[in-house]
């Protein structure tokens, strides 16, 4: 008997039933914009309206939250947690994301799964008006173990170059506005999944899998609500290394981020997590959101109107002088 790829552990017929079952559902995140179509070596993507266009792109996954939709056999929230990481990092900087890839790779393809991951990721694209314009699937036997997923996207973004958000125009004075994230989002999943191992366990009426599972916050729409009303000196998307790490990234030397922690809505899974792991909460706040997705800094002339206009962001800190950039009041 002869060898074959598929005898290899590959089989190309699984790889083409993926891309049937999502062919039609990835054409109707396109517009006018795309000029090809899936199938092509590459995606073109054709840029206008433009006056001083500046592409901004990001590339992230969803790490070890994997694990947890894998075990619970639970795929839909997947891919919008994959879009959400990388277009919620371009947002920081006040672009509108115009297209999305995606690169999914697995010890053994199942269409029925890598399919429900992709629509998940065109349901994100289509509430935020980007493009699904192309992807890779790789069926690497050896590499992953039969069941195994992995799955990353790259979105690129575009901004005018004279509104660029850079955090460059924080000063003294400016307040810190906090949108909640929606739960752990993408990040510390390796710590969450050692002091909750089991699932499937009840957590407030329903098993734990389904709150760990909410999918990554998109804040599109919100942010931009506000960039059209208001100047905004600063963004920052709450990712692994939480508050400590994220805000910094965007306050010039000589400022500080001033936050009293007590104003901060944390969910109840994370306290519950604080309590049974016996975690620092200097170590969750390093760790995880705790409840802050975004922050958004402005003027304090400003703050009372993106209050109005963001329903559920409320004011955390403001921005000092000092030598260290993140200041966090417990």
């Amino acid at each position: 008997m002869s060898n074959t790829y598929k005898s290899a552990g590959v089989d190309k017929e699984e790889g083409y039933k993926t891309v049937d079952k999502i062919k039609k559902a990835v054409g109707e995140t396109h517009n006018s914009n795309v000029l090809n179509h899936l199938g092509s070596f590459g995606a073109f993507y054709e840029i206008g309206g433009y006056k001083n266009p500046v592409l901004v792109s990001g590339t992230d996954g969803v790490g070890t939250k994997l694990k947890v939709a894998l075990d619970s056999k639970r795929y839909d929230s997947i891919g919008v947690d994959c879009f959400a990481m990388c277009a919620n990092d371009i947002l920081c900087h006040g672009a509108k994301p115009l297209f999305f890839l995606d690169y999914l790779a697995c010890g053994k393809l199942d269409s029925e799964i890598a399919a429900e991951i992709v629509l998940g990721m065109v349901k994100a694209c289509k509430d935020n008006n980007c493009a699904l314009i192309g992807g890779e699937t790789a069926e690497m036997p050896g590499m992953y173990q039969p069941g195994d997923y992995d799955v990353a996207g790259f979105c690129v973004g575009i901004v005018e170059k004279d509104q660029i958000i850079d955090g460059s125009k924080i000063k003294t004075g400016d307040k810190i506005i906090a949108l909640p994230s929606s739960g752990f989002h993408s990040n510390g999943f390796s710590l969450v999944r050692k002091i909750f191992p089991n699932f499937e366990e009840e957590f407030e009426g329903k098993p734990l899998y389904e709150t760990l599972l909410v999918p990554t916050r998109l804040y599109f729409k919100d942010i931009h609500s506000v960039i059209e009303e208001v100047e905004v000196s600063g963004i920052a998307h709450i990712t692994g290394g939480g508050l400590y790490e994220n805000i910094p990234r965007i306050i010039g030397d000589g400022l500080c981020a001033s936050i009293d922690a007590s104003k901060i809505q944390i969910p109840s899974v994370m306290l519950e997590l604080e309590k049974r792991g016996n975690i620092a909460r200097e170590e969750m706040f390093g760790t995880f959101n705790m409840g802050v997705g975004m922050i958004v800094v402005v003027d304090p002339e400003h703050a009372e109107k993106v209050l109005h206009l963001l329903d559920d962001a409320y004011e955390i800190g403001e921005i000092t002088e000092g030598a260290e950039k993140i200041d966090l009041k417990f």
